[in-house]
């Protein structure tokens, strides 16, 4: 089992499904790290020292330390119901969501919509919302009218990790993008 399978079985657990190995996260979504090592222990070969290289050289920067590094948790992404403790920041005049072209009919009537999770991504850049909706089969992107929203009484929050997050995206605020590349 290799580092990146390590993280994501990780991210499956601090964002999902901490029962799975039987490990509990506060209300802000941190886990006991040296609860977390011996019980992903007992399934892959894992020790601090491959947490903290998972941790420092992940390209998508999932997971933080506490100051003492003995709590870890996601960044974002979560489906479990957790603070975060993100203060709402104003966001850029524009921000960008990408997704796979079989979305793009409930997208143009709903908007975008957190669904499974607390929080609606967004990309601070083109080219990112573009990789991130090739993972859904033939990309899609929206530029979102990020400034207006946050006129209008939306709320935006900026993890750790750079990626902008919101509870929905009504369709007013959607402009579709003709070629995601």
């Amino acid at each position: 089992m290799n580092n990146q399978d390590i993280s994501r079985f990780l991210s499956l657990i601090l964002r999902h499904k901490p029962d799975i190995i039987d490990i509990s996260l506060d209300e802000h979504g941190w886990a006991d790290v040296e609860d977390l090592i011996a019980k992903v222990a007992k399934k892959y070969t894992f020790n601090r020292q491959i947490l903290e290289e998972i941790v420092r050289t992940d390209n998508k920067q999932r997971y933080s330390f506490n100051e003492d590094r003995t709590l870890i948790r996601a960044n974002q992404g979560h489906s479990i119901s957790v603070d975060l403790e993100f203060e709402a920041v104003q966001p850029p005049k524009e921000l960008w969501h990408g997704t796979g072209e079989k979305y793009v009919s409930s997208i143009e009537k709903q908007g975008l919509m957190a669904k499974s999770r607390l929080y609606v991504h967004l990309s601070k850049d083109k080219n990112t919302a573009v990789t991130v909706g090739a993972r859904h089969g033939k990309p899609a992107l929206y530029r979102v009218r990020s400034g207006q929203m946050f006129l209008d009484g939306y709320e935006f929050y900026l993890s750790e990790n750079g990626v902008w997050l919101t509870r929905e995206v009504p369709v007013k605020y959607l402009i579709r993008e003709s070629r995601p590349g």
